[in-house]
């Protein structure tokens, strides 16, 4: 008992420590103009440690402690990191990569004598190893094709001296580059892991812009500025923030009022703050607002749609009238997204009436991948070839969704049921709706897809016919051959007008074929006080803060 009195107090006089010397608006920080980034997170963050990253809440920390090989500009191009160079072999089997000699790990208690040592090949090796296990990494699917066979001495990755690391791969991948700049590939420090355990999620030590100082689940999270980062602006070494600060407040309208108040310099997300109070029907902001904040829009890797089981091997798809592709296409036209968008997002987002590749990918053009506009003389065209002529004999079909898409699929529903297409709307829990699509056990779901890499190929192998769910992503069970031989010849391909140019053809076959009734193309958007600079946003909605700067207000 004593020794758990102590252990509170300890806590206390950290959080009274880190109170005094990193919190927005106290005397002293104006003093000796030390600048914190804060900034809350609704959901929470569940750990730090980069091999199971796999939410926004996570990837956002991890991002600000770790580094990788590679990383991606706002652009999505993909850069060096602490890689310096690279080069594939001409079979596309091989990637060699040369690492900088400068990078260092965090002072750490793990280290001898605390201080951190300096990153080798080696430590990648082990990092990219321990992502096969299951019980800490979230990226086991994605080593799949890491050749580990005897041809490699069945070791998928190598280092041939302490700067250069080589990775093996069992078939060509044209995106692999792109798949390395996901957080799960960041290089850890074995001994790191090895000392804390289970508990390195929450003592995570990296070579990131910011190192970690304190964590208080629930509370706070503070790290702090990498005095030794070896990334520099040309002449200055970043970052220029002194300290970042995570809160995890709950509840939106106290989240803004810490925003207003000026707790927080940003809350980003449609759901952190109320878009009716702080927007006008245009998606603009309210001209109350105007004088404290920027709103930042910006294109995000995200597509909204409705799902449809179309494999007639399935019990439930034979008796399903959705089996029959002209019916999909009359859905697909029965409803406005225009509207959808405009009176139900705020006009965040843009109407889907392309493909499946949301906007913000190389590959997008709306001029050349055709989809659908509202058009009710199509609907009446297609039901009748479809064997419904004015909706007659055509069974009520059920679509599953989640509380939060409830008004817009009730609007879908309206739309449709004018057009003589009469759908049910079933209200599932989140987890209930992703255990029963993946079993395929709905005929017609509501589903969101983000990418998880800046390539066209996380999302088309959604409807690869070897991905079949639940074993992989293709949730509609889509099957078509020419599409398939696509999608392998995509995967070779390195030349990206080449690349365009196929995942446009892919694009249009599902739109033709109709396994999907796209929605829209998410947006990401943030409020941000006008004093912070150089905070920019990208279509993976990844947070940097390495080039931010934050100016002192003269009132605090």
């Amino acid at each position: 008992m004593i020794s758990s009195l102590k252990s509170i107090r300890l806590v206390i006089l950290c959080l009274l420590t880190v109170a005094l010397t990193v919190t927005c608006g106290d005397p002293k920080q104006d003093e000796d103009n030390r600048t914190v980034f804060n900034y809350n997170e609704m959901a929470g963050i569940s750990g730090l440690d980069p091999a199971s990253a796999n939410n926004t809440e996570d990837i956002w920390g991890v991002n600000q402690v770790y580094n990788g090989l590679v990383q991606l500009n706002d652009s999505l191009h993909v850069r060096p990191c602490i890689a310096k160079k690279w080069w594939i072999s001409d079979d596309g089997l091989t990637y060699t990569f040369i690492l900088r000699d400068d990078v260092y790990f965090h002072d750490n208690q793990c280290f001898e004598g605390g201080k951190g040592r300096k990153v080798t090949a080696k430590d990648f090796v082990i990092s990219f190893n321990r992502l096969y296990d299951a019980r800490v990494s979230s990226a086991v699917s994605l080593l799949s094709n890491i050749d580990r066979t005897e041809k490699t001495g069945y070791k998928g990755f190598t280092s041939t001296n302490d700067s250069t690391f080589v990775v093996y791969l069992k078939e060509p991948l044209s995106a692999f580059l792109s798949v390395l700049t996901m957080k799960y590939f960041s290089v850890i420090p074995y001994e790191a892991a090895d000392f804390y355990g289970q508990d390195f999620r929450r003592n995570p030590v990296g070579t990131g812009p910011f190192k970690f100082k304190l964590w208080e689940e629930g509370t706070k999270l503070v790290l702090l500025k990498n005095e030794k980062y070896f990334e520099f602006d040309g002449k200055n070494r970043l970052p220029y923030l002194d300290a970042v600060t995570i809160s995890f407040v709950k509840d939106r309208e106290t989240a803004f009022m810490e925003l207003l108040n000026g707790k927080y310099d940003m809350l980003s997300g449609a759901d952190a703050f109320n878009i009716n109070e702080v927007l006008d029907k245009n998606g603009d902001l309210q001209p109350e607002y105007n004088t404290k904040f920027i709103l930042q829009k910006q294109n995000y890797l995200k597509t909204d749609y409705l799902g449809i089981l179309v494999d007639e091997n399935i019990d439930i798809v034979k008796k399903s009238p959705l089996k029959i592709k002209a019916l999909r296409k009359a859905i697909n036209y029965g409803f406005d997204r225009v509207k959808m968008v405009k009176f139900f997002r705020k006009n965040i987002g843009y109407p889907a009436t392309a493909g499946f590749i949301p906007n913000g990918m190389p590959s997008f053009d709306e001029k050349i991948v055709k989809g659908y506009n509202y058009n009710p003389d199509k609907v009446r065209q297609l039901l009748i070839e479809a064997g419904f002529p004015d909706g007659k004999d055509l069974p009520e079909i059920t679509l599953h969704t989640t509380d939060n898409y409830l008004e817009q699929t009730e609007f879908i529903q309206s739309q449709l049921a004018e057009n003589n297409i009469k759908v049910n709307i079933s209200v599932d829990k989140p987890v209930v709706l992703r255990q029963a699509v993946a079993a395929c056990e709905y005929n017609l779901f509501k589903k969101s897809w983000v990418g998880d890499y800046a390539d066209e190929e996380n999302f088309m192998h959604l409807f690869y016919s070897k991905n079949f769910a639940p074993v992989g992503s293709n949730y509609t069970h889509y099957k078509n051959p020419e599409f398939d031989v696509l999608y392998e010849k995509v995967l070779r391909e390195q030349n990206r007008d080449v690349k365009n140019a196929l995942y446009q053809q892919m694009d249009q076959m599902l739109i033709d074929d109709a396994p999907i009734v796209p929605l829209y193309y998410d947006q990401i958007i943030r409020l941000v006080h006008k004093n912070i600079k150089n905070l920019t946003t990208n279509p993976m909605n990844l947070l940097n803060l390495k080039l931010v700067k934050k100016e002192l207000k003269k009132e605090d």
